[in-house]
C-alpha cells in the first residue's frame, strides 16, 4: 500500500468535523454508564483514549474532590479537553500527551481506569490492557464500551448497504483494529488477569431527522472521503464503482421516512486481583 493510501494504524476513524461532532456528544451519563455506580468521591481515576474530554469532564464531576487523568495521542484532542475542563470549572481534570502502551504513572496510581471506543482501534489489546493494570491498585476497576461493527446497522438496508457496512469491518481489521472488539471485551479482560467480570450490551440509536442528517454527514464525510477509499480499493475490498454505488444509497435512505441507524457497543467492567 501506498503511503497515500494507508491510515492511521491506531485510529482508523480519522478527525473529521462530523467525527469530532460525533466524539462531542459523548457524555458520562450516557456512555460511560456502566462505570458510574463503581465511582466515588475522592477517587484517582484514569480516562485513557479520552478523545475531546467530553466523557471525562462528566467523570470528574462525580469524583470530586478526587482528581481524572486523560491520556490521548492526538494533541488536538488534547487541547479540546482541556478548554473543555476550563470552560466547565473543572480544575480536578487534567489532560496529557501519551499512549496508552507506556503511560507516564508510576504503579498503582489509580483507583479506575475508563475508555470509550479506544481498544478496538488499539493493535495490540493485551498489551494495552496489562499497562493499565500496571497503573491501577489491588482491588481498582477498569471499565470499557465498544463497538460491536456486525451488529450495527442502518435501515431499511439498500441493495449493497449491507455489502458497505462489511467493508467497514474489513477495513478496520485491515488497519489493525477489532471491529468486534465490544463482544471480546470479556475474554481479554480475563485473559490479562482482571476478575469479577461483567459484561453488558447497548445501542447508541439514530432515529429523529436531526440524528439522521448527522448519521448521514458523518459516514460521507468519513467513509467516503478519498483517503478512505483509496485503502479500501488497494487492500482488495472494494472498487471505486461499489462506493459510487453505496454513495448513492446513503443519500437514497437519508430520505427515508422510516430510516434509522444503530451502533451497537459492548461494555464491560472487572477488577485487578
Amino acid at each position: 500500500m501506498t503511503e497515500q493510501a494507508s491510515l492511521n494504524p491506531e485510529y482508523t476513524m480519522g478527525y473529521s468535523p462530523e467525527f469530532l461532532q460525533l466524539l462531542d456528544s459523548r457524555n458520562a451519563q450516557t456512555h460511560a454508564a456502566h462505570l458510574m455506580p463503581h465511582l466515588t468521591p475522592g477517587m484517582r481515576l484514569l480516562d485513557f483514549g479520552c478523545g475531546p474530554g467530553t466523557i471525562t469532564v462528566g467523570l470528574a464531576r462525580v469524583i470530586e474532590p478526587g482528581a481524572i487523568h486523560g491520556i490521548d495521542m492526538e494533541a488536538s484532542q488534547i487541547e479540546l479537553a482541556r478548554a473543555a475542563a476550563a470552560s466547565g470549572g473543572h480544575d480536578n481534570a487534567s489532560f496529557h500527551f501519551g499512549n496508552v502502551y507506556d503511560l507516564p504513572f508510576d504503579d498503582g496510581s489509580f483507583d479506575a481506569a475508563h475508555c470509550h471506543a479506544v481498544l478496538m482501534h488499539v493493535p495490540d489489546t493485551q498489551r494495552a490492557l496489562q499497562e493499565v493494570k500496571r497503573v491501577l491498585k489491588p482491588g481498582g476497576v477498569i471499565a470499557s464500551r465498544e463497538m460491536i461493527a456486525s451488529a450495527s446497522f442502518s435501515e431499511p438496508m439498500g441493495d449493497t448497504t449491507d455489502q458497505a457496512w462489511a467493508t467497514f469491518i474489513k477495513l478496520l481489521a485491515a488497519n489493525q483494529g477489532h471491529p468486534e472488539m465490544g463482544k471480546q471485551l470479556k475474554a481479554h479482560f480475563l485473559q490479562a488477569g482482571f476478575a469479577d467480570v461483567r459484561a453488558t450490551g447497548s445501542f447508541d440509536y439514530f432515529s429523529s431527522a436531526e440524528d439522521i442528517a448527522f448519521l448521514h454527514a458523518f459516514i460521507c464525510d468519513w467513509f467516503f472521503m478519498p483517503q478512505v477509499v483509496a485503502a479500501a480499493t488497494q487492500y482488495g475490498l472494494a472498487t471505486h464503482e461499489q462506493f459510487e454505488r453505496w454513495r448513492a444509497e446513503m443519500d437514497e435512505w437519508k430520505e427515508m421516512p422510516g430510516a434509522v441507524g444503530g451502533l451497537a457497543f459492548g461494555e464491560a467492567i472487572a477488577v485487578k486481583p
